[in-house]
């Protein structure tokens, strides 16, 4: 994949939040973030805004251990998220937090996790970890992560997955660019939607092992256009 320039991830991070917060994903809560694609060592992140507010003026830069870089504008709490995984996970060049209602059972439930049940959810990649703030750091907490040391722990239940659940609290989603990411949240709160009506019927039938690892584009085909990042991208504004 070609290095995209800088001017352009800027650009497609405000789209990111815009459409994000179209589809329901984020509110004024949650963030989205990508890779700094000069400087593998940074990441670009809005201040502490509401998403669909975000504009080019409002990113920041900030070193992988959540540092602000020159920029004395308040921070969201959480970009030690942001931080501790682009660390671990030197493939990663977006990455999303947010709270979409539809995961949250998922997230509690001691039964049943989130499993790909549609087509377009392969990207779960199976059965979707859930990370419990208080197996490392006690019953005591807001459930937020606030600090490097959980921001590694959670980055730890990722592992090389593309989406973690967080108890009570929501989900971290990442890819390799920021189109990947929205694309990623959009259907994984389709898939949980539907797998929560299919419970309500009974049993369900999720996506087989090879359903998941199946090739994006047949073999020998050409890629098709992002049609999705384009009617997502139209409908935002």
């Amino acid at each position: 994949m070609a290095v995209q320039r800088l001017e352009d991830v800027r650009r497609d991070l405000v789209k990111a939040n815009r459409i994000l917060s179209h589809e329901g994903i984020l509110d004024a809560f949650g963030h989205v973030s990508a890779r700094h694609p000069e400087r593998t060592d940074r990441f670009l992140l809005s201040w502490a805004r509401a998403p669909e507010l975000i504009e080019e003026a409002d990113l920041m830069e900030f070193a992988l251990d959540g540092t602000a870089l020159d920029d004395p504008r308040p921070a969201y709490l959480e970009r030690f998220i942001h931080g501790a995984i682009y660390a671990e996970r030197p493939d990663v060049m977006a990455v999303c937090h947010n709270h979409t209602l539809s995961i949250l059972p998922f997230s509690i439930s001691k039964s049943v996790r989130l499993r790909p049940v549609i087509h377009t959810a392969a990207v779960l990649g199976g059965e979707v970890p859930v990370w419990n703030i208080a197996d490392e750091f006690g019953d005591h907490t807001n459930l937020l992560v606030v600090n490097m040391e959980q921001g590694r722990s959670l980055a730890r239940t990722l592992g090389s997955g593309r989406i973690a659940l967080m108890r009570g609290h929501g989900s971290v989603v990442v890819g390799a660019d920021l189109p990947q990411v929205v694309s990623a949240c959009v259907n994984m709160d389709k898939n949980a939607r539907v797998q929560l009506q299919a419970l309500q019927l009974g049993e369900f039938i999720p996506l087989s092992a090879g359903e998941i690892d199946r090739p994006q584009v047949p073999p020998g085909a050409a890629p098709m256009p992002d049609r999705a990042w384009e009617y997502w991208s139209r409908r935002a504004g």
